[in-house]
This record gives C-alpha cells, sequence and structure tokens, in this order.
C-alpha cells in the first residue's frame, strides 16, 4: 500500500468503528471508487490494535473502577461498577456464540454492495426512529441483566456488513431508555472486548497464513487509527446529547444511496 492508502485507511477504520455508520460501507465505497484491494491481514491486525488502545486509554478510569469492582463481587461486594463489569461480559457472550457460527456464512453470502447499502439504510432508519422515540430516562448504571442481554443479542445483527457494531449497540441503548450519552459509552465499553476477540482472530489467521508482513504499514496504521478512533470517542460523547443521532442517520441514507448507484448504475 502506498503512504496515501495506510493514512485513509487507517483514519477511516478508526473513526467508522466507534460512529454509529458503517465501516464496511466505507471500504467497500473506496474499493469501487479508486479501485483499492484488500488491504491485508496484517494491517486489519494493526488498526484493530490502534482502536483498542484509543477506547482503552480513553475509558482508562472506568476500566480499572470496573475490574477492581469485579474482583471484589467475586468476593461478595457489590457495586455499580462491578455490576456494570458483569453487564459488559453478559452482553458481549451473544456476539461470541453466534460469530463462531455465523461468520463463514456471512463472509460468504453478505459482503455485496447490494446487502452492504442495504443495511446501511435500513439500519440508518431504525437508529433515527429509536433516537426519536427514545425516553432518555435512565443512566449507564440503571442497566439490567436483561437490558444488556438485549443490547448483546442485537450485538449480533453486527455481524451483517453494514449495520455497524456502534451504530446497532446505540440504538439498542436508546430503546432500552438509555439516555443518549449512557448509550454511547456502554456501546463504547462493550466495543472492548469485541474488538479484542476480533483482533485476536486476526492475530491468528495472520499467523497461520505466514504472509510477510510491512512492519512500516503496521505501525503507521496503528497510529493513525489510533488517533482517529480516540478524537471520534472524545468529540462523539461531547457532541452527541446536543446534536442527536440525525445527523449520522442523514449520512448513512447517502452513503446507502451512493451503494445503491454502484449496485443498479
Amino acid at each position: 500500500m502506498s503512504l496515501y492508502e495506510i493514512i485513509v485507511l487507517a483514519l477511516i477504520q478508526g473513526i467508522t468503528e466507534f460512529l454509529p455508520i458503517s465501516s464496511s460501507g466505507h471500504l467497500l465505497l473506496l474499493a469501487e471508487l479508486l479501485g483499492w484491494q484488500n488491504q491485508g491481514l496484517a494491517f486489519d491486525v494493526a488498526v484493530h490494535i490502534g482502536s483498542l488502545l484509543a477506547v482503552m486509554i480513553y475509558f482508562r478510569r472506568d476500566i480499572g473502577a470496573m475490574l477492581v469492582a469485579w474482583f471484589g463481587s467475586l468476593a461478595g461486594k457489590h457495586s455499580d461498577n462491578s455490576k456494570l463489569a458483569w453487564w459488559v461480559i453478559l452482553a458481549t457472550i451473544p456476539a461470541v456464540v453466534f460469530g463462531f457460527v455465523l461468520k463463514p456464512y456471512i463472509e460468504t453470502y453478505a459482503r455485496s454492495a447490494l446487502v452492504i447499502g442495504t443495511t446501511t439504510v435500513i439500519f440508518g432508519l431504525l437508529l433515527w426512529w429509536a433516537d426519536v422515540k427514545a425516553r432518555q430516562h435512565h443512566n449507564i448504571y440503571q442497566l439490567t441483566w436483561k437490558t444488556s442481554l438485549f443490547i448483546g443479542l442485537m450485538q449480533v445483527l453486527a455481524l451483517i456488513p453494514g449495520t455497524s457494531r456502534s451504530g446497532i449497540t446505540m440504538t439498542a441503548g436508546l430503546m432500552i431508555g438509555l439516555d443518549r450519552e449512557s448509550s454511547a459509552r456502554f456501546s463504547f465499553l462493550l466495543s472492548i472486548p469485541t474488538i479484542l476477540g476480533a483482533g485476536l482472530l486476526l492475530s491468528l489467521d495472520l499467523v497461520e497464513a505466514q504472509d510477510a508482513v510491512d512492519w512500516h504499514a503496521m505501525l503507521l496504521g496503528i497510529l493513525f487509527s489510533f488517533v482517529s478512533a480516540y478524537a471520534c470517542i472524545a468529540l462523539f460523547l461531547k457532541w452527541i446529547s446536543k446534536i442527536g443521532m440525525l445527523p449520522f442517520v442523514i449520512y448513512r441514507l447517502l452513503l446507502g444511496a451512493v451503494l445503491f448507484i454502484f449496485v443498479f448504475a
């Protein structure tokens, strides 16, 4: 890959990992417009590392408090942070289970412009509906095992390209009555085990493939995906309560329309 491709792809991956828009839609669009090939396993691993570092560093205090509280809960000492840690674990399980079962079928049948364009539009409209109808009565510490499991089950839909993992989990959070910031924060916390798991699987694939690794491209991928992901998280949490989800819905509809043009033109 050229330096330009590395920077653009890493920035896009870092941003779309956490905004409620479709990362696969953007990557497909770049491939269609510019003729770029798949960036390869090594680069995929790099951008996952960058995104993971960004969310973990941004939420370092929350993660530290949750870990301490979680270990305390094993000794019978329960708190809001220990419950939140358990809810993140619980909400991760459906994606792990269904991911192993459905991944081969999705990679074979669902990675087309038509599928990605359709899911980009449909789940964009669902995000808009959830935001408009949202009660926003609850904060992140008012989650229960049932509502956390619901978000986790909805996250399974993100296995379908174009859905957007962050988009569907924020949609689910709004549907159960979380305020916008809390739905975003839980989505970001839930992304940590999800990105970690995906990165580990990609790393295993990379080892098995025994391909040559461009370490320069990997380091740049980590750097630029980290910067874009960290800035994205910080700005999104700062603005989301004020601007709502409508700008992202409009963007998804436009992205879906462009993808449909490539399909039917």
